[in-house]
């Protein structure tokens, strides 16, 4: 096989041997394939604001490599796509260093996988049958960024670059209206890293790319890809100008104990002033991750954003928290992920 695709290819056009069927060789041979073509990806969406494959297609990449890696596990090197978040931050901004990694989600995509996605979860706290609640919200696709607080007030906003070292692009995400420069209410840690999502509407991404064609500059391939050329500008008219929208929905560093649960801390993070996911409800069990439907609402961005699917996070009472991400987009098949974080 190839090392690398050309622009604009899809690998799924080839034809793969199935897993069980390599041998060490034929694994080495194609992690090291894998790790070059995902890591042309990944600079493509990430840096170039300019993808060249589907996210399902892209998913299925990544899968292949986990299964490789899992039967083949003394064969997983340091340049790993399992072990590598989002791509390397820009030069042209300042590195920040995030006070907890800033990780990403590992995805299933069927029934079978959302249900043992609730059993690891069960185990990880214990649970044993004792159904687990989560907070089901629909996933808005546009780029992270993590805020950070200091008695209340911003002092440093940042992308989140590889997972853990970002960009500093506090000046741009300070032209956000909803982005507050001082939390409001009471009850925040004198030390708190809000992490949330910068995006664009539907209606806006539109007005973007059709007065970029008509002034005959570059367009964007997709509302996530637009949200982050519009927040990475050296140039923080250019972001100010842009109807960049931010909702927030985790955290990060924290001094201190803020909430017992997902469902709290969304309820306290409204309180000090950010926008929430309006459609987040509070469910229990591995159904929540396999069909959600919107009922509460605590507040947040509109029904018209842009939305690719659900997910849910879940907050054990114990007080150790694992976050869990379930994704059901409007079109193809269901998609599952989590993540062990700290509070």
């Amino acid at each position: 096989m190839p090392r690398g695709l050309p622009r604009g290819r899809s690998c799924m056009s080839e034809t793969l041997a199935p897993v069980e069927s390599l041998d060490e060789r034929a694994a080495l041979e194609e992690l090291v394939r894998l790790a070059d073509v995902l890591a042309a990806h990944d600079i493509r969406y990430f840096q170039e604001e300019a993808p060249t494959i589907s996210d399902a297609d892209y998913d299925l990449l990544k899968r292949r490599n986990s299964a490789i890696e899992a039967r083949f596990p003394h064969l997983v090197r340091d340049n790993s796509p399992s072990l590598r978040v989002g791509a390397k931050r820009s030069e042209s901004f300042a590195p920040v260093i995030h006070g907890v990694p800033m990780l990403s989600l590992d995805n299933a995509f069927s029934d079978e996988e959302a249900v043992e996605f609730d059993a690891r979860v069960r185990r990880f706290l214990r649970l044993d049958q004792q159904p687990v609640a989560y907070t089901a919200e629909p996933k808005i696709d546009g780029l992270s960024a993590s805020l950070r607080y200091e008695k209340g007030v911003l002092v440093r906003g940042a992308t989140r670059g590889d997972g853990r070292v970002g960009e500093d692009v506090t000046v741009n995400l300070r032209t956000l209206r909803e982005v507050p420069q001082r939390l409001a209410g009471r009850g925040w840690p004198n030390v708190i890293e809000i992490r949330g999502e910068v995006y664009l509407g539907h209606a806006e991404f539109a007005a973007l790319n059709a007065a970029a064609a008509a002034a005959g500059d570059r367009t964007y391939a997709n509302p996530r890809n637009a949200a982050a050329g519009s927040l990475r500008q050296i140039d923080p008219s250019i972001t100010a100008a842009r109807p960049l929208r931010f909702f927030a929905y985790a955290w990060g560093e924290v001094s201190g104990r803020f909430a017992e649960t997902q469902w709290e801390a969304l309820a306290a993070l409204r309180d000090w002033g950010f926008q929430v996911t309006e459609q987040a409800r509070r469910v229990e069990g591995h159904r929540a991750c396999r069909k959600p439907t919107a009922s509460s609402r605590p507040s947040g961005p509109a029904s018209g954003s842009i939305s690719t699917g659900w997910s849910t996070r879940s907050t054990a009472s114990t007080g150790r928290t694992v976050w869990a991400s379930c994704r059901a987009p409007r079109a193809g098949p269901s998609r599952a992920s989590s993540r062990p974080s700290a509070p």
